[in-house]
């Protein structure tokens, strides 16, 4: 796979000197079985000089496990790491529809039970590397007693192999589905905590939420990793089997058929009864193999389904704030549509086609039904999706894949969904006394403080984080400003201040204003009002708005 071989060119010389060091370890190992077969038939005046060789070869076998298991350790942690920030930069620097259709679940579990399979392989792989040393040179010592013995025990070594591989896909598809199964589980799980409320307030739909919901995919993700499991301990089970046999068939039967003396009869016995344990320890390494196999695949096909997007600003990781866009005169939308399925419908809704220009320092009201298209209609605004027809221009250039993500930054937008980091992120320190005056204006003083660029609580009503995520707009001081369905969750008194005072504020500065609402009470403080109708706009009516409303907190001024 390549992200493997990625992986392996990343490591430079420390997987292969782990490796190294793993080997040494398994082939001292074996080693011992020779010595000690050895000094079974010595002389007492050999036993000295072989007690001497035992020491070093124990204490080198003991050395090397321990600096093996220290290197993978680190290797797999450092791989983690690795993986977890080239999955994280691969989502930050993703289209926005791409991210949409990948879904939270699938990129939160390979951020997390993924990446922690492949570190337990990481983690078991200095013991199979060891072992299968061990195998090997205990091979090489029974090649040494007897060739045609050793034949047979390579004959039984690739039965054994074919066996446990015929066992071990069956078990590797159900590993496979049941990792599939977990990202829906993720989902349902965090919907506990998104949902409590609605959960608790109606005993029916929790049970039903727990009983008809989590439990069958918890018990399907049970049933599918037991068999996975059980069936790689079947394919132990074989080898072990395999093994049995094996050392009843050479010390019974081949032994005699090949005239073996005493010596020999001592090795093959030693040699079977120290295979024992490496061949168990290899075999229930498989699962953890296997693991580390789905969820390579997993990584691999997340990463496959998030290409970057072209033309980005910065590379994921860098902490350079970008500068202020230059203003405009004119955007426009020219023929843009755009097809998306609305939910619990079949079909696809399309917006458009919609031709519209928005000029600088006006302010515009969208309103409309809900599902009309309007949020998705800002979305293609502001450049978090690109056109399927038609164009965007700004004063007469077109946006395309190469300058849309410099396009995004005219806009500071609040959506209806947002949401708030508890940082001013991407903003300079110099702007925390702005933004503490802001605070004062937004009446949130007495509830937050900014220490060191950081909001002191987010644990707010969704009305007050809303006016928190004002602030962040405000601060960032773009162009054009977009507000979904914003004062919605306000009071009435502030939600006149909203419109009749931060409104006209921005206006004054000479901002671009978008504002989706539903408050026809304040239309008239429009410069224009667009009326969008399944999709389409019906209708666009001018105000006579004359900058009414100017009094009040001066909002905008403290930005």
């Amino acid at each position: 796979m390549p992200l493997i071989a990625s992986l392996i060119r990343s490591s430079r010389w420390l997987l292969p000197l782990a490796l190294l060091v793993s080997l040494v370890s398994g082939f001292a190992n074996a080693a011992l079985v020779a010595l000690i077969n050895q000094a079974l038939q010595a002389s007492g005046a050999q036993l000295v000089q072989l007690g001497v060789r035992f020491a070093l070869l124990a204490a080198l076998v003991l050395a090397t496990r321990v600096g093996s298991q220290t290197l993978f350790m680190y290797l797999g942690q450092r791989v983690k790491a690795r993986l977890r920030m080239q999955t994280i930069g691969r989502i930050a620097a993703a289209s926005f529809r791409d991210l949409e259709r990948c879904g939270a679940a699938r990129a939160l579990g390979a951020l997390t039970q993924d990446l922690d399979s492949i570190v337990v392989f990481f983690v078991s792989l200095p013991s199979i590397a060891m072992q299968g040393a061990v195998i090997a040179g205990c091979l090489a010592y029974l090649g040494m007693l007897s060739l045609p013995i050793l034949g047979v025990a390579l004959a039984v070594l690739g039965a054994g192999t074919f066996g446990t591989h015929l066992v071990g896909s069956r078990a590797l598809r159900h590993l496979r589905a049941s990792r599939e199964r977990e990202d829906e589980l993720l989902r349902q799980f965090r919907a506990l905590f998104d949902g409590a409320k609605e959960l608790k307030l109606h005993r029916a739909r929790a049970d039903a939420f727990v009983g008809g919901q989590l439990a069958p995919h918890v018990e399907a993700v049970r049933a599918q990793r037991t068999r996975g499991y059980v069936l790689h301990a079947l394919a132990a089970s074989w080898g072990n089997l395999l093994l049995f046999g094996f050392v009843g068939l050479t010390i019974f039967v081949l032994a005699r058929l090949f005239d073996a003396d005493a010596h020999v009869m001592s090795g093959y016995a030693l040699v079977f009864l120290y295979l024992i344990m490496p061949v168990e320890g290899l075999l229930a390494a498989l699962p953890a193999i296997s693991s580390a196999r789905v969820a390579f695949e997993r990584i691999g096909k997340l990463e496959a389904a998030l290409p970057p997007e072209q033309g980005r600003l910065a590379d994921v990781g860098t902490n350079v704030a970008q500068a202020a866009q230059p203003a405009f005169s004119r955007i426009a939308l020219e023929g843009v549509e755009h097809r998306y399925v609305r939910e619990n419908e079949d079909g696809f809704f399309t917006l458009g086609p919609i031709d519209l220009t928005f000029r600088a320092g006006e302010t515009v009201f969208l309103v409309g039904g809900n599902g009309s298209g309007k949020t998705t209609l800002a979305k293609l605004l502001v450049g978090l999706y690109a056109p399927e027809r038609g164009r965007l221009l700004v004063d007469g250039a077109a946006v395309d894949d190469a300058t849309r993500a410099a396009y995004r930054q005219y806009f500071s937008v609040v959506f209806s969904d947002f949401h708030l980091f508890d940082s001013l992120l991407g903003l300079s320190a110099g702007r925390e006394n702005a933004a503490r005056a802001l605070l004062v204006a937004l009446q949130l003083d007495h509830k937050v403080r900014i220490q060191d660029g950081a909001f002191s609580t987010l644990a707010l009503s969704q009305g007050q984080r809303k006016r928190l995520a004002l602030l962040v707009a405000f601060l960032e001081d773009r162009p054009f400003y977009v507000f979904d369905e914003w004062a919605a969750d306000q009071d009435p008194a502030f939600k006149d201040v909203f419109y009749r005072t931060l409104l006209p504020e921005l206006k004054t500065k000479g901002k671009t204003v978008l504002v989706i609402t539903h408050d026809d009470r304040y239309f008239d403080l429009a410069d224009r009002l667009i009326k969008l109708d399944s999709g389409r706009i019906g209708a666009t009516h001018s105000s006579l708005a004359d900058g009414n409303g100017h009094s009040g907190n001066n909002m905008a001024s403290a930005a």
